[in-house]
C-alpha cells in the first residue's frame, strides 16, 4: 500500500495543477498575427517582477469572467498604470477584474506597449492604436461575451487615465473600407473612469463625450489631483455626466486600496461600484434599476 502514495500523491498534484490552470484568465492577443509595427517580436517574453510588467511587444487582453449566471452585461477595459515604463499589472489590472467581476462585469484587463521604457521603439502614437484595437476587439465580441455594446467603459489608473483620454473624446469611428472588419467598428466607450490620471487634458471636452467617474488624493505627489480638477471642470463646462471623489489624503499609485491605512483610500473601489449602478452599468441589460 505504501509503495503506491508517491503515484497518488502525484495523480494529485497533475489534479491541482490543471484545475488551477482552469482558472487562470484567458488573454486574447489584440492582433491575431502581431500588432502593426512589432509582429516580428511576438513571441518575445515579457518580464515581469514583483508588481511589474515590461517588454510588451504582442499587447493583450486578460479576461475576467463574472461568476456564472451573474453577468450583466457591462465590461470594463482596464489601462493599468506605470508611467509609460512598465505596467503595474497586478494592483492595476488583475486586482480590478476580481473586483469588478463579481459585480457582474466583464473585464478586459489591457497589456499595451510602453513608449517610455529604455530602448523602446513605440510612441503614444502606438498606446492609443492599442487602446483603440482593445475597444473595438471587445466590442466586435460582444456577442461571444454576451455584452452589451453600448456599455462597454474603459478604466485608467495614472498613464492609464491618459489612455483613456486617447479614445474618449473623439468619435471613434471604424474605418468602413478597412480589411480587417475589427478595424470598422466603433473604437469609443460609452462610460469612462479615471483614478489618479496622468497626462495632457484636451483644451475642450465635446458635449456628447462619455459620462466620467473622477477620483483622485488631494496630496497627489504627481500633480495628478490638478489633472483631475481640469478634468471636472471641463466636464461640467461641456454639460457632461461627472461625478469627482476628491481623497484628503493617500498620495499616488494606491492601486485598489489595500495597502492604504485611510478608510477613505481603502473602500475607494465601492464608490465606483456605487457609481456604476446608478449609472445602470451593473443592472443586467434589459433590467431596471
Amino acid at each position: 500500500m505504501n509503495s503506491r502514495h508517491p503515484a497518488v500523491l502525484t495523480l494529485m498534484f497533475c489534479l491541482l495543477a490543471g484545475l488551477l490552470r482552469a482558472d487562470e484568465p484567458t488573454v486574447i492577443p489584440l492582433w491575431k498575427d502581431g500588432a502593426p509595427g512589432s509582429a516580428a517580436r511576438k513571441h518575445e517574453p515579457e518580464q515581469a517582477k514583483d508588481w511589474w510588467v515590461k517588454n510588451i511587444h504582442n499587447p493583450s487582453l486578460t479576461v475576467f469572467l463574472p461568476p456564472a449566471g451573474k453577468a450583466n452585461g457591462s465590461a470594463v477595459i482596464v489601462a493599468p498604470g506605470g508611467g509609460f515604463r512598465e505596467l503595474v499589472f497586478n494592483g492595476e489590472g488583475r486586482q480590478v477584474g476580481e473586483f469588478l467581476s463579481q459585480f457582474g462585469v466583464t473585464v478586459f484587463a489591457l497589456k499595451y506597449r510602453l513608449p517610455f521604457e529604455e530602448g523602446s521603439p513605440y510612441t503614444l502614437d502606438t498606446v492609443r492604436q492599442d487602446a483603440y484595437r482593445a475597444m473595438r476587439l471587445v466590442r466586435s465580441r460582444a456577442a461571444e461575451f454576451h455584452l452589451d455594446q453600448n456599455r462597454i467603459g474603459m478604466l485608467g489608473f495614472s498613464a492609464g487615465g491618459a489612455v483613456v483620454m486617447m479614445v474618449a473624446f473623439d468619435q471613434g469611428d471604424g474605418d468602413p473600407k478597412a480589411v480587417d472588419p475589427i478595424d470598422r467598428v466603433n473604437g469609443r466607450p460609452n462610460f469612462q473612469m479615471m483614478v489618479y490620471p496622468g497626462g495632457e487634458v484636451p483644451k475642450k471636452i465635446p458635449a456628447d463625450s462619455p459620462p466620467a467617474f473622477l477620483l483622485c488624493a488631494n496630496d497627489d505627489e504627481y500633480h495628478c489631483d490638478e489633472v483631475t480638477m481640469e478634468l471636472v471642470e471641463k466636464f461640467r463646462a461641456a454639460r457632461v455626466p461627472v461625478e469627482l471623489h476628491l481623497i484628503a489624503q493617500g498620495k499616488h499609485a494606491f492601486n485598489m486600496g489595500d495597502r492604504s491605512s485611510f478608510l477613505a483610500v481603502k473602500n475607494w473601489p465601492q464608490r465606483m461600484a456605487e457609481w456604476m449602478q446608478d449609472r445602470g452599468y451593473l443592472t443586467p441589460a434589459g433590467g431596471k434599476k
